[in-house]
């Protein structure tokens, strides 16, 4: 995720917040989000697919994953958009900690740049598992 935000270089982000939810919540999140294209295999009309997004609190949208230089991975990580009463509950109810990262993805990046392998500095990522929505898996 550092090369979305430039390593917190770019201009507006120049700050990194790790924000740990409760799992409960996120898997809340996953399981109410409605997907932000219309695809016939989502098994909906267009017109319903538009009413699901219009009362949706909670969208989300594959995107292409990277590795550490910004060379495209063979697979794709969810992005997650919350409004309304989501963003309500994930600041009152959901938030377990915020840490400000910023020094450590600065330090990650110089080690980066000088050629350092940074990769068992990083958070190990799991697949996350979910069952319920398997339309969520259909445009991978």
């Amino acid at each position: 995720m550092m090369y979305r935000c430039g390593w917190a270089e770019k201009e507006g982000q120049e700050r990194v917040l790790a924000i740990d939810i409760k799992r409960e919540a996120f898997d809340n999140l996953v399981k109410n989000a409605v997907i932000s294209s219309y695809s016939e295999s989502q098994g909906m009309t267009k017109e319903e697919w538009k009413k699901a997004v219009a009362d949706s609190d909670v969208r989300c949208q594959w995107d292409p994953e990277r590795d550490i230089y910004g060379n495209a991975l063979e697979y794709r990580s969810l992005q997650i958009g919350i409004r309304g009463k989501a963003v309500y509950d994930y600041v009152n109810n959901w938030i377990l900690k915020i840490t400000d990262i910023t020094d450590y993805v600065h330090e990650l990046h110089s080690m980066r740049q000088s050629g350092k392998n940074i990769l068992d500095l990083l958070p190990k990522e799991k697949v996350y598992k979910i069952t319920g929505n398997e339309w969520i898996g259909n445009d991978i």
